[in-house]
């Protein structure tokens, strides 16, 4: 179990609270064991009708896996840096499975940085999840920055959103606010900051499997309030030029638009590795016709074969230890990019009978 990850049981609710705050509650492998737990034991408990998942601070929900704790054993003893990196990712992978066929109203409060595997834990939940945003929430998925791609099953909640936001949110990593997570599909209610109080003693009154019925109608009130966001206005744009094809399509179309959104986006895009741009836009692809556990086991052979590549270890050194935010990605270039280093990549990394993740199941 982990002291960052608090439990409680009250009137019919259980509620996980995320306290790492000075990390922005990025979750470690403890973490993500001690949340795996909790919501094991609370599946089958008839004293636990919903489940709320929430952050001790106000800055983040969930800034998603422990990046330094990836770059520290990367350069540790390769038997057990790796061992433990495996351990990370399979057990992460598991939670988000459990998530997503949890049987009891889910429940996000995404105040606050959500992003990469903070996204997994509130994207991944079942039918009756229930997202909910502040005009403080900071949403992306935005591993392309660190040579890595979408994970946590964003092969499958990204290519499910309308259009081709998806692609855009995924290739680019751009980060979003309150109005386009709610126009996008990656929240359901939005509730001011200044609110949070109140919501939270709707939270606390209980009420168990009608919880989301009691959210939704305090939440009602400030819909409007998100206010217009980005992604609606610039829809037209990305569908066109995030629709062009692969992602060097996709480059050169946006090389045609002197617009200040395809500008901003082709900045936006030379800052990311070139091979998990592509690696991104291949998931996607392939993840929009898959089931959940088939888009996790996809993402888990893919996490495996970027590992060996060392890309990631490299991204992170430029943006949070050298922060030189100068990476040398390989390839560095879009241009030398290839089909077959994308096919390596996606590659199955296991036989069937022996991939970490074969007893998922679920057929959406």
């Amino acid at each position: 179990m982990s002291e960052h990850v608090l439990t409680a049981v009250s009137d019919g609710t259980g509620v996980i609270t995320l306290d790492r705050p000075r990390a922005l509650n990025s979750l470690s492998l403890d973490m993500v064991r001690a949340i795996t737990h909790t919501l094991l034991a609370w599946r089958d408990d008839d004293a636990v009708q919903a489940v709320v998942v929430r952050s001790s601070s106000d800055k983040a929900f969930c800034a998603g896996g422990d990046i330094r704790f990836f770059h520290d054993l990367g350069r540790a003893t390769p038997q057990q840096g790796s061992a433990l990196v495996e351990d990370f990712f399979t057990e992460e992978y598991a939670l988000n499975h459990l998530v997503h066929h949890y049987p009891k109203p889910f429940i996000a409060l995404m105040d606050g940085v959500v992003m990469g595997g903070g996204m997994g834990v509130a994207q991944a939940g079942p039918h009756s999840r229930t997202r909910i945003v502040t005009d403080r929430t900071r949403m992306a998925m935005p591993e392309t920055n660190i040579g890595l791609f979408p994970d946590v099953g964003a092969s499958y909640f990204l290519s499910r959103l309308p259009g081709r936001l998806g692609l855009y949110l995924g290739i680019t990593g751009a980060t979003i606010g309150a109005a386009d997570a709610l126009y996008a599909g990656l929240a359901d209610h939005y509730v001011p900051a200044a609110n949070l109080t109140a919501l939270g003693a709707v939270l606390n009154a209980g009420g168990g499997a009608g919880l989301p019925a009691a959210i939704a109608a305090f939440a009602a009130p400030f819909k409007a309030a998100a206010g217009p966001g980005s992604l609606e206005r610039d829809r037209a744009a990305i569908d066109r030029h995030f629709g062009a094809g692969p992602v060097p399509a996709i480059v050169a179309s946006l090389q045609h638009d002197d617009s200040e959104f395809a500008r901003a986006t082709l900045a936006l895009m030379a800052t990311r590795s070139p091979l998990m741009m592509c690696v991104a836009h291949a998931l996607q692809e392939l993840g929009a016709a898959m089931s959940m556990a088939d888009c996790l086991r996809m993402e888990r052979a893919a996490v495996r074969r970027t590992l060996e590549n060392g890309q990631v270890i490299e991204g992170i050194r430029a943006l949070v230890i050298d922060k030189d935010h100068a990476p040398r990605w390989t390839p560095p270039a879009l241009a030398d990019v290839t089909d077959e280093m994308v096919r390596q990549i996606l590659a199955p990394a296991w036989p069937d009978h022996a991939h970490p993740l074969r007893h998922f199941h679920g057929a959406a």
